[in-house]
């Protein structure tokens, strides 16, 4: 007697590509615990702890016993502190209601997709862009829209290029990152003013994620909120505040989208972990420490701006801001994938394929963090042109 059962398979949102970047790690942690020594320029981590203010407060809420939920947009000191940021920093004022504390800027991003748009929806993003907003959309049911640019336009997003993508149909919202990953670059402030005032005049909501705020080098960062008060800001405190693993960020909404975020958030998330928020209020007074840490990754990028060219990585994009190199690698390989796994099992160097950023001309590209140590770098560069003889 046959018997038949139903037939399970994953859902269509999930088929979604793998973040490479991610895959790379793992291929660099089973070399590592092989014994190998790998040096890390694959992701986007600093190497920096978090900030002592941030460390000793969490220590004495750890020995002050109960830590529990929060409210959903997160606890009152920490949105009230960063009003104070955002005076400080851009010379903004920032109503504390229309902050979000968020569990890092991939729930905000989720959030802000889910309370801004529907399915179907199309997201106008650049490429070479991060591949996690192509996947988040994707995963939610709405459309990317990604947009290649290049040298003309100094690898940022123009209205001219946005209003061209639009004749296939309405964009109904657009994502920025400046400094963007995977290329450093920036946008200046009148070109991020020109691009938001665009999107307000076509009714098209615009995103800016402004994570890499604070890792600039000589270039000047401009919040999209002094352009438009329609702009959605996330933010997190894992790149210039050196958290990653604490998983915390923030969001600033237009007041329309406040509620609706918070809605959503009390049932994805309940709300971020307190511990993070306690120790992210204090890392915002951790300005000299982190300082330090920046000056150590503009060392970093000068170094390798000078050494990489000498070893054949001779087209680097501008690095204006963060802390990556995206290198143009079709003089050693036009499969920057396989140029990347070659790269990790001979030389001991893990980097990261543009293919992850750019699925028509990623096969051409390689991203390096300089996140890591000066040490790291100079050993990174060494391994590199022995390899590459």
């Amino acid at each position: 007697m046959s018997v038949s059962f139903p037939s399970f398979k994953p859902s269509n949102r999930s088929n979604v590509a793998p973040f490479l970047a991610m895959d790379v790690l793992s291929a660099a942690a089973r070399l590592e615990a092989n014994g190998r020594s790998i040096i890390h320029m694959e992701v986007g981590q600093p190497s920096a702890p978090a900030p002592k203010p941030a460390l000793e407060a969490a220590r004495s809420a750890l020995e002050h016993g109960r830590l529990g939920y929060t409210e959903a947009r997160g606890l009152a000191a920490l949105r009230h502190r960063l009003v104070s940021h955002y005076r400080a920093a851009y010379g903004l004022d920032v109503p504390e209601s229309r902050i979000v504390a968020t569990t890092g800027s991939s729930a905000g991003f989720n959030l802000a997709f889910l309370s801004a748009f529907d399915p179907g929806d199309r997201i106008a993003l650049t490429a070479p862009g991060y591949p996690a907003y192509r996947n988040i959309i994707k995963a939610l049911g709405l459309v990317p829209v990604e947009i290649e640019v290049g040298a003309d336009t100094r690898w940022c997003l123009t209205p001219d290029l946005l209003e061209t993508a639009a004749k296939d149909g309405p964009v109904k919202g657009v994502l920025v990152a400046s400094p963007a990953n995977p290329t450093g670059t920036m946008m200046t402030p009148e070109a991020l003013a020109d691009l938001i005032g665009y999107c307000d005049d076509q009714g098209i909501w615009f995103i800016s994620d402004e994570i890499y705020h604070g890792l600039v080098y000589g270039a000047e960062q401009a919040c999209a909120l002094s352009s438009s008060q329609n702009a959605i800001v996330i933010n997190s405190f894992s790149k210039y505040y050196c958290m990653t693993g604490w998983r915390i960020g923030w969001m600033v909404l237009p007041e329309i989208l406040v509620r609706p975020a918070e809605r959503i958030a009390q049932s994805l998330y309940i709300s971020p972990p307190e511990l993070s928020q306690i120790a992210a209020t204090a890392a915002l007074d951790a300005t000299q420490e982190l300082e330090t840490v920046r000056q150590g990754y503009a060392r970093n990028r000068d170094f390798l701006l000078e050494a990489l060219p000498g070893i054949g990585f001779d087209r680097l994009l501008p690095v204006d801001g963060a802390f990556y190199i995206y290198a143009d690698t079709s003089g050693f390989s036009q499969d920057s994938l396989t140029f990347t796994r070659a790269m990790l099992e001979e030389a001991g160097v893990a980097a990261t394929p543009g293919a992850d950023f750019d699925p028509v001309h990623g096969a051409e590209f390689t991203r390096f963090s300089f996140a890591g140590s000066h040490e790291d770098m100079h050993e990174a560069v060494r391994r590199l042109k022995d390899w590459l003889r």
